[in-house]
C-alpha cells in the first residue's frame, strides 16, 4: 500500500498538505446523512481531510448557518473547502454554487447561506455550479448535499478549478439586512442580534471599530444595558452585561443565565449602541 506521503506526491503538491474540507449541516447525527456525504467526498478523493464545523444547526435554519460559517471559516488554512448544507430549497430551481473568497472557497445552495462571507469578503466571486459531470449519480432531489455539493468539493480539493464548474454570476441571493450596523448622524449605532448560542448570548453585529473609546450603553427592547465586562464571570450572578464575544462581535449576556430568556428577545431585534460623550 503506497503512503500517503507517496499519494500526495502523485498530486503534485510536493509534500504540502491537502486542502481540509469543512463540513457545515442540519443533518444532525442520529441518520445516514452526514456519513453518505463523507462516503461521497472520499469516494472521488481517498486522500480528504474532513472536519465537522458542526451538524447541529437547527433545521433550516440558515440565518444560523451563515453566522456559525462567519465566526469558523478564519480560523481555517487557506485552501479550505467548506460545504455549507442547510437547504430548504433542494431539489427546486435555487442554484447550487461556488465561491472564491479570501483564499478559500465555499460550496452550497445559493439560498443566503453565504451572505455574512460576501460582506466580509467583497471581492469574492461566485460560480453557478452547471457541469453535472462532477454530480455523483443519480441525483437525488432530497439529498444535494450528497450527490452535488460533496463530489464539487471533493473535485476542488484535486484540483479542479472553479471556473470547470459553471459561469461566473453576481446576483446571489442575500439577505435582505447586511451585516454592517448604520451609524447614526449623532454617532448612535442601530445594530440587531444576528445570533443567539446555545447559553442564550445574544450575539449582535456590533463591531469594535464602530465603538469609539468611550463610555457606551445598550438599548435593547427597551431596557438599558450600561455594564461592560471582559469576561463572563467578572459580573454578580443574573447580572445583564455586554461583552466583546471571541467571533469579534459585541455580546449581550447574563452571568449563570440566559440573555436571550431575560430581555424576552430573538434574533433580529434591534440594538442600539449609545455612545456617552
Amino acid at each position: 500500500m503506497k503512503s500517503r506521503r507517496e499519494e500526495l506526491k502523485k498530486t503534485g503538491r510536493k509534500g504540502k498538505h491537502l486542502p481540509v474540507i469543512s463540513l457545515l449541516t442540519d443533518f444532525g447525527t442520529v441518520d445516514y446523512f452526514v456519513g453518505a456525504v463523507k462516503g461521497a467526498i472520499l469516494s472521488v478523493n481517498p486522500l480528504a481531510v474532513i472536519a465537522d464545523i458542526t451538524h447541529e444547526v437547527p433545521p433550516q435554519d440558515v440565518e444560523a448557518a451563515a453566522f456559525i460559517l462567519l465566526a469558523s471559516y478564519k480560523t481555517f488554512p487557506a485552501g479550505t473547502i467548506h460545504v455549507a448544507v442547510v437547504d430548504p430549497g433542494v431539489g427546486s430551481t435555487r442554484r447550487p454554487i461556488i465561491v472564491s473568497a479570501g483564499e478559500q472557497f465555499f460550496v452550497g445552495p445559493d439560498n443566503g447561506i453565504f451572505s455574512y462571507i460576501y460582506d466580509r469578503e467583497p471581492s469574492h466571486r461566485t460560480f453557478h455550479v452547471t457541469a453535472d459531470k462532477y454530480f455523483r449519480q443519480p441525483v437525488s432531489t432530497t439529498f444535494h448535499g450528497r450527490d452535488i455539493f460533496a463530489p464539487v468539493a471533493a473535485a476542488l480539493s484535486n484540483g479542479v478549478k472553479p471556473t470547470a464548474f459553471g459561469s461566473l454570476v453576481t446576483d446571489e441571493v442575500r439577505f435582505e439586512t447586511s451585516l454592517t450596523p448604520v451609524i447614526e448622524k449623532d454617532g448612535n449605532v442601530e445594530g440587531r442580534i444576528i445570533h443567539i448560542d446555545r447559553f442564550g448570548n445574544c450575539i449582535t453585529n456590533i463591531t469594535r471599530d464602530v465603538l469609539k473609546d468611550q463610555p457606551a450603553s445598550l438599548l435593547v427592547k427597551g431596557k438599558t444595558i450600561g455594564s461592560f465586562r471582559d469576561f463572563y464571570g467578572d459580573s454578580a450572578p443574573n447580572e445583564v452585561f455586554a461583552i466583546w464575544g471571541s467571533a469579534g462581535f459585541l455580546e449581550i449576556a447574563v452571568n449563570r443565565g440566559s440573555a436571550a430568556l431575560t430581555l424576552g428577545v430573538k434574533r433580529g431585534e434591534a440594538v442600539i449602541l449609545t455612545q456617552r460623550r
